[in-house]
């Protein structure tokens, strides 16, 4: 039976653990990151794939810091015929990826070269991409820039956002990385150079980041906020408190207002206008220390006193 250790954090890497699990591979054990405390309440959390580990009665590791650990050289110790991580976040030694006698295997959530790095999701829906995909490839100590095995592309909808592209490439990478498996075991598996010239990155998005320029254009505006949901949500300075812009949409109507400004309101509607003589809907929003709302909910409340022509929306932080 072909031993496996497995590393992953989020959700994303579940239904590729589970996979591994139902289709007869013995895990030896699930690297994944320490239990983290969330929320106002600080209730220590653990990562969902200690909880699909636990629930499978395998040994869970969850080290600080990988390299130099006592997990390492448990790991190391197992001897285990692959290493398979999905969005595990953090680098691995290369003493570690020795360690698998077949392979160390990573699967990684865009179509390398393009989006190296720990947000790749995000920033294919924030360029507004048409399409992104799966890679599994061979593990290097460089950041994903080992060989490539094989790749499988998905559509990005104008109705994606992180979430749903998260869910959808986790089920795509699990179905890709079950097929491609057994080559990889028996060594028929090939190996694709990455075309070093083609290389993008996708670091992680920093707070600064999560703020919407009102000047961009409205599809530039609609690509982060979809990035950013359901978390961390894009926000901008929104009739004077920090607001999240949870839900908006692109319109073909053009306008000579400047950036921020209310160029059509209704009952039930919110109209501003964006750069490049673009406009948006806004459809939910959520001012600071309040819920998520519906405009209508917002325009009947708190939104009562805007009024066309008032700049509602701008850069300052």
């Amino acid at each position: 039976m072909t031993t496996v250790v497995f590393m992953g954090t989020p959700q994303f890497a579940v239904p590729i653990l589970q996979g591994i699990i139902d289709h007869g591979y013995q895990v030896l054990a699930v690297v994944t990151q320490p239990d983290r405390v969330v929320g106002r309440k600080k209730k220590l959390q653990m990562s969902p794939v200690k909880q699909a580990a636990l629930t499978n009665g395998i040994t869970v590791l969850q080290p600080e810091k990988i390299s130099g650990s006592t997990a390492m050289q448990q790991i190391t110790m197992m001897a285990p015929d692959l290493i398979i991580t999905a969005a595990y976040g953090q680098f691995l030694p290369t003493a570690l990826l020795n360690s698998a006698k077949i392979a160390a295997i990573n699967v990684h959530g865009s179509l390398l070269p393009k989006y190296r790095g720990g947000a790749p999701i995000q920033y294919a829906i924030k360029n507004n991409d048409d399409v992104t995909g799966i890679t599994i490839m061979y593990m290097a100590k460089k950041m994903d820039a080992g060989d490539i095995i094989t790749q499988a592309s998905l559509p990005i909808l104008l109705t994606d956002d992180a979430g749903s592209v998260f869910e959808k490439l986790s089920y795509l990478g699990r179905d890709l990385l079950l097929k491609t498996l057994p080559q990889i075991i028996d060594g028929t598996a090939p190996r694709l150079p990455q075309d070093e010239s083609q290389v993008t990155f996708a670091y992680n998005i920093k707070p600064e980041e999560e703020q919407i320029d009102i000047n961009c254009s409205a599809r530039q505006i609609s690509g982060l906020v979809r990035a950013l949901r359901p978390q961390p949500g894009a926000y901008c300075d929104f009739a004077g408190k920090r607001t999240k812009l949870w839900d908006i949409t692109v319109l073909d109507q053009e306008t000579d207002e400047q950036p921020g400004v209310v160029v059509a309101k209704t009952k039930k509607t919110l109209v501003i206008a964006a750069g490049k003589h673009t406009t948006f809907a806004i459809n939910c929003l959520q001012p600071a220390g309040k819920a998520k709302q519906p405009i209508q909910a917002y325009l009947n409340g708190l939104g009562r006193n805007i009024n066309i022509g008032d700049k509602v929306i701008t850069n300052d932080n």
